[in-house]
């Protein structure tokens, strides 16, 4: 284990978790790295990944979020305004109770089906998955791609995020969607964003000095083009 600064750690693991089943992604533009993100409602998932992506580009990664095919075919289901359904509104607040019923039940059927229309069709080498919320989601990421998946967790004390505006809401905050990943003890990076900037600019630049190493090109890819 490495420390960076204060508490955040980054972890890394061989074997035992990686390659677990669940379906196959379709395999025609496969990533360099996947990073998939988790956290509690207002934790600053988003936040979080749209700062990487802002530092390493659009040409280079792409913020991928579980929740925008789900509120796709929840909004095309039910005769909703999409694009309302992406904000953080109290419009989606409306509707989140249902929603999370709906895609369970979808997940039953399919554990896989958001997570396959998510990564249709992306080419940036490097995919932040912005809202990992259960178990489900890591197995079909680790059996798709392998050991290029990292797992973040981002952590934020309940004050921090009580002036972001969250209040436990029955329902939601007790659901699996916020709480299956609670006891899942094997992250490979856990970011600290209890609102201190500076704090947290150091850990996303570990994070962002990682992401280049693995995108080095690798001794047979050297050698490959020199040939």
């Amino acid at each position: 284990m490495c420390i960076w600064g204060r508490r955040v750690r980054t972890v890394f693991q061989v074997g035992g978790r990686r390659g677990v089943g669940g379906p196959m992604a379709p395999r025609a533009k496969s990533p360099r790295l996947v990073l998939l993100f988790s956290g509690k409602r207002k934790s600053g998932k988003d936040f979080v990944t749209d700062e990487l992506r802002s530092r390493l580009g659009t040409d280079m990664c792409a913020v991928l979020r579980l929740s925008g095919p789900l509120k796709e075919q929840y909004a095309q289901e039910h005769g909703l305004d999409f694009q309302r359904l992406l904000d953080a509104s109290s419009y989606k607040e409306a509707f989140r109770q249902d929603m999370i019923r709906w895609g369970e039940e979808k997940r039953k059927v399919d554990p896989g089906f958001f997570c396959r229309k998510v990564v249709e069709g992306v080419p940036q080498p490097v995919w932040l998955v912005s809202d990992a919320r259960r178990m489900s989601d890591i197995q079909w990421f680790q059996s798709s791609f392998g050991d290029v998946t990292q797992l973040v967790r981002v952590v934020a004390s309940e004050e921090s995020r009580q002036q972001r505006g969250w209040v436990f809401t029955a329902g939601v905050d007790d659901a699996e969607s916020e709480c299956g990943l609670d006891h899942y003890g094997a992250f490979d990076w856990v970011i600290e964003n209890h609102g201190e900037d500076q704090k947290l600019g150091q850990q996303l630049g570990k994070l962002v000095d990682f992401i280049h190493s693995k995108l080095q090109p690798s001794v047979c890819e050297d050698q490959a083009e020199r040939s």
